[in-house]
């Protein structure tokens, strides 16, 4: 007898950040998070990294998405992007008319 506990091994869950945008980038390899709140953060910050490498190539229509999915529950969230003409809003309809 040890005379003392063990702590089982504590881990922190697993997401997995792919990008679909035509070329497809799959992460095989993960990131270990503290939380989905954690991984939202992070995913942010890599989609902005990645838009801006891509902004030569993206234009009107294209769609872009970041899919992040935790290994053990398979949960999933998404950041998505889609480049569209724009309706005018009352709120641009109003300046037009005061100028």
């Amino acid at each position: 007898m040890l005379g003392y506990t063990l702590k089982p091994e504590l881990t922190m869950p697993r997401y997995f950040f792919n990008v679909n945008d035509g070329l497809n980038i799959t992460d095989d390899d993960g990131l270990e998070c503290a939380s989905l709140d954690a991984a939202l953060r992070e995913a942010v910050r890599y989609a902005g990294s990645l838009l801006q490498e891509s902004g030569n190539r993206l234009g009107l229509g294209d769609t872009w998405s970041l899919e992040v999915t935790e290994e053990a529950t398979a949960s999933t969230i998404c950041i998505d992007l889609q480049i569209r003409p724009c309706v005018a809003s009352a709120a641009d309809e109003h300046r037009r008319s005061a100028a």
